[in-house]
């Protein structure tokens, strides 16, 4: 299994195609139901949790990390995203269609003006 060239867009549809190939050719789709690939998801977030564990409050951009650090936590992420990929796949759920009704479900409970008014509420509190 390769990587995206530098030309070539990440989509989620292109992930779940290398995913689902990738676990064809070992013959995994046996132990993919969605119960399995759920456990496994939330064991990569808790190796995700554990990079941040005891850092505290980690400023935007991780300027303080090394270079392996990063990586580390860029392969971490990949997992907890594509084990998700393959669980939405799996149970028939178009993600980026959901993620976009998800956003706008978001955009109707938490209005722009509401949110304005109770941030202007609460730094004057602060003050």
């Amino acid at each position: 299994m390769t990587g995206a060239s530098e030309c070539e867009s990440v989509t989620l549809d292109l992930l779940k195609k290398k995913m689902t190939d990738f676990a064809k050719e070992r013959d995994w789709q046996q132990f993919h139901s969605p119960r399995n690939l759920l456990l496994a998801l939330v064991g990569e977030v808790g190796e995700l949790s554990e990079i941040f564990q005891w850092k505290g409050e980690v400023p935007k951009g991780l300027p303080d990390w090394k270079e392996e650090e990063k990586v580390h936590l860029g392969e971490e992420l990949s997992d907890v995203l594509l084990y998700l990929v393959q669980l939405s796949d799996i149970c028939g759920i178009d993600l980026g269609k959901a993620a976009l009704r998800k956003v706008q479900l978001n955009a109707i409970k938490y209005p722009v003006s509401n949110q304005q008014s109770q941030a202007s509420i609460n730094s004057s509190q602060a003050g």
